[in-house]
């Protein structure tokens, strides 16, 4: 028998699962046809889970309920798995995150967030206490982050899963990010973890919310009259014998608005050409690839940029600065057709300094990239001006990685391209 998890599209208690699915090479498929509400006030469902609440998981031994729980299972079910770490103290304290994450995060997003949906009475002071409870918990794990990039160890744990399906619900409902900026490293690891590879796969994108939801009217309690399924009507003769055509005539999607950027003047250099020259360039870097660069560069079709890092002196230990800057370049995914970069991260100890350059389509950094990628207000920017002749020595010694940099050994370079 597979292992089946009842729950609707979306729920985030049922992604813990999930994840620790994907990531222990697990099947578990969720139940087809699920309809909250519906679904789990069935007798069936109610055998399952008396209570009636999601997700549980169907398995050959019976069922299963309360998503921790269900995850737990789940990243059991493969031997030594990394997700629960290399020791017992690794366990212990995946366990403590956990703890953590249900009874200081979920616990006091869900007290905020509740009571403005109408699902329970609205009190404005038990309101403020919620958040304060919800910043005193961000605040703790704020500090935790602020020298690691995962809760426990060097790689995703089913803490991390856990945690960041506690997180999600707060970024995409009621933690805008006037709200999170105050945390910037749970912001850094929670956007670093959901566009991992095996989340993304699971949850898909995510983008947080803008405002915090107006209070909602009460909702009424549910009578078991009301959460049994309406039967179909029968369509009148007339809609039955609607054309097709027409239909999805009228349900077509609208186009997709164009990006600013392709709107611009075309440019003569061709962004392709030149990281094509970049990645196939291995001797004589400086007179083919350099020189190639400068012979393509379009200065009004873009422009270049510097980028430092604001707080260098928190750099302190080399993977996690480096993850740092390997999580900002995956959340500039979204610019790959129009940029190119370098990230530099400079020093033989700590603090690390993290330097960058960038190449833009247009004269200005687009304003997608600044809105969607939180990473870039981390760093101060400056435009290039290459009639300086020592800022443009300065781009092409980025763009060829020289050692010394400015005086000082490089730990690593990244490119993005």
């Amino acid at each position: 028998m597979a292992l089946v998890l009842h729950a609707g599209q979306g729920n985030k208690n049922a992604y813990k699962a999930l994840l620790a699915a994907e990531y222990s090479g697990v099947q578990v498929k969720l139940a087809e046809d699920f309809q909250m509400s519906v679904t789990n006030k069935t007798p069936e469902f109610l055998k399952m889970n008396p209570i009636g609440k999601v997700p549980v998981l169907e398995t050959p031994e019976g069922p299963l309920f309360e998503s921790n729980a269900i995850a737990r299972y789940v990243t059991r079910l493969k031997a030594d798995n990394p997700l629960y770490g290399a020791s017992l103290m690794d366990y212990a304290r995946i366990e403590q995150w956990i703890d953590f994450a249900s009874l200081e995060i979920d616990a006091n997003i869900r007290l905020w967030y509740g009571p403005r949906m109408g699902f329970v009475v609205h009190l404005p002071p038990f309101e403020e206490a919620a958040i304060s409870a919800l910043k005193r918990g961000l605040v703790a794990l704020n500090t935790h982050l602020a020298s690691n990039t995962f809760l426990v160890g060097h790689s995703v744990t089913l803490a991390d899963i856990i945690m960041t399906c506690n997180l999600y619900m707060g970024f995409v409902r009621v933690m805008t990010k006037k709200f999170t900026s105050e945390f910037p490293h749970v912001e850094r690891y929670f956007w670093t973890l959901v566009n991992q590879p095996n989340f993304k796969k699971i949850i898909g994108d995510v983008k947080q919310t803008d405002s915090v939801p107006a209070v909602q009217p009460r909702r009424p309690a549910q009578t078991k009259e009301a959460a049994k399924p309406k039967p179909k009507e029968e369509p009148k003769k007339e809609e039955a014998q609607k054309p097709k055509a027409v239909e999805e005539e009228e349900e077509a999607p609208k186009p997709k608005p164009k990006n600013p950027l392709d709107l611009l003047p075309p440019s003569k250099m061709i962004l392709d050409e030149w990281k094509r020259l970049y990645s196939n360039t291995k001797t004589n870097f400086r007179e083919v690839a350099i020189k190639g660069f400068w012979d393509m560069y379009d200065p009004e079709g873009y422009s270049l940029w510097f980028c430092d890092y604001k707080y260098n002196d928190e750099n302190t230990v080399s993977f996690v600065t480096l993850n740092k800057v390997g999580g900002f370049l995956q959340r500039m995914d979204l610019a790959r057709k129009y940029a190119f970069g370098k990230m530099l991260i400079i020093g033989s100890e700590p603090p690390f300094k993290v330097k960058g350059l960038w190449l833009f389509r247009g004269q200005e950094i687009p304003k997608f990239v600044i809105d969607e990628c939180y990473d870039m207000e981390l760093y101060e920017w400056k435009k290039v001006d290459i009639s300086d002749e020592t800022q443009k020595e300065r781009v092409s010694q980025m763009i060829e990685d020289q050692e010394p940099f400015e005086g000082e050994a490089l730990l690593d370079a990244k490119c993005f391209k």
